[in-house]
């Protein structure tokens, strides 16, 4: 019985090596689990893939820190060294956009 059926790929037999790990079970049990747990947030945000503003698709993935770069488009940003876009550089946009818009009325 070396014949594999569809049951044998069924969704609940895939990606079932970790419960909770994930990225961060090459770890192991070494440096402690609220350092794992914050290591996880960033890598799984630097691995994964932002939306492009230029071309408008899911292409965008980090070459380096704070490098992006869209495959589509071809196009690098500068962005954070985790995520793309970063909270502090939100508020600043905000703030240059609320002080353009009040020295134009």
């Amino acid at each position: 019985d070396l014949s594999c059926s569809a049951a044998c790929l069924s969704p609940a037999m895939v990606n079932k090596r970790t419960k909770k790990a994930g990225i961060t079970g090459k770890y192991g049990v070494r440096y402690g689990a609220s350092l794992r747990k914050t290591v996880k947030k960033m890598e799984i945000s630097q691995h994964a893939t932002y939306t492009c503003v230029f071309c408008g698709k899911d292409s965008i993935k980090r070459v380096a820190t704070g490098i992006w770069h869209c495959k589509a488009c071809k196009k690098t940003v500068a962005g954070g060294a985790y995520t793309l876009n970063t909270a502090q550089a939100a508020q600043v946009r905000s703030t240059i956009r609320r002080l353009r818009e009040g020295t134009e009325v």
